[in-house]
């Protein structure tokens, strides 16, 4: 009789106390909670973090992130307004704002993250499809930082825009938050994480480039010959300019040189006849020297005076 009453009471025990966690739940700091009875949502969702009550085995309570999410697009083939096909891929962050809207709608996270690929990525192909490549790209226009001659590369980035890639954005958020109001979520930020050129255009827009910077190049190329060719000018002008004042100077020293060293010989040409008889035999030596080896001839006449040295010579 006694494993009776123990078995019973042990029974009653258990059966109570999974009662009370049937019918209590916790909400922690992260997380809302949406009670259904038989499967159909009942009453508000709870927000509140603490410990709360429910009907064991009738009521059941489903809990969502209280938290921000993260959406991450698939890149999509996308063609601008101006025919340009471009890569986009894209993010965002998310948030449950009504946990019952969002059971009634979505069920759960894996049918928002479904709805929200249908959306954004909707709501990002129209609006990058009804405006050119720069909306995209930039998002303030750019002035020159020279003066000169702006290349075509860089003249497309000069180009002018209206609304900007920012503003862009913030018009998708905008217009994905309108569609997504009734799903009892909201986007909190969306921002586009990168963008390419399909394989196609990008291999156009690499021979752009090259072509660009051999232009650019040649450019610098034939500026420097042209310097070059103008340093080497003014060299060869200014070489000559030396020299010709350097051969005028060594002319003038020589004149000098000259006219000094006749002034010396006439005054010992005319200290007396001996002299000049010296002077004439030593200039006539000097001239032998100069003009004559051993296989010269000369034809002279016997009153030369460079002939009458010989006849002395006998």
């Amino acid at each position: 009789m006694n494993t009776k009453k123990y078995i019973l009471y042990t029974a009653i025990i258990l059966i109570g106390l999974i009662a009370l966690t049937q019918s209590t739940y916790q909400v922690g700091e992260r997380q809302q909670v949406v009670i259904t009875q038989l499967g159909k949502p009942i009453g508000n969702a709870i927000t509140n973090p603490g410990l709360h009550f429910k009907i064991p085995f009738i009521q059941k309570a489903n809990y969502f992130e209280k938290r921000y999410m993260e959406w991450d697009g698939e890149p999509n083939q996308i063609p601008t307004k101006d025919k340009k096909f471009i890569f986009v891929d894209t993010y965002a962050r998310w948030r449950i704002s009504d946990p019952l809207q969002f059971f009634k709608r979505l069920t759960n996270e894996r049918g928002a993250q479904s709805r929200l690929d249908d959306i954004l990525d909707g709501e990002t192909r129209d609006y990058i499809a009804n405006n050119n490549i720069e909306e995209v790209v930039r998002s303030s226009n750019r002035k020159p930082q020279s003066s000169g001659a702006v290349s075509e590369l860089l003249g497309d980035s000069l180009s002018h825009i209206k609304v900007g890639r920012r503003k862009l954005q913030k018009m998708i958020q905008e217009s994905a938050n309108a569609q997504a109001k009734d799903l009892g979520i909201e986007i909190l930020d969306f921002r586009i994480k990168r963008l390419n050129y399909v394989e196609d255009v990008r291999k156009q827009v690499y021979e752009r480039m090259k072509s660009e910077r051999y232009r650019i190049a040649d450019k610098f190329r034939s500026e420097g010959q042209g310097e070059a060719s103008r340093i080497n000018g003014e060299k060869e002008r200014e070489l000559k300019v030396i020299q010709s004042g350097a051969f005028r100077k060594a002319e003038l020293i020589k004149g000098k040189a000259d006219a000094k060293a006749a002034a010396i010989y006439a005054a010992a040409y005319n200290r007396s006849p001996g002299s000049r008889e010296l002077y004439g035999f030593l200039k006539t030596m000097q001239v032998y020297k100069q003009t004559m080896d051993s296989t010269t001839s000369l034809i002279l006449t016997t009153n030369s005076d460079f002939y009458k040295y010989f006849t002395k010579m006998k």
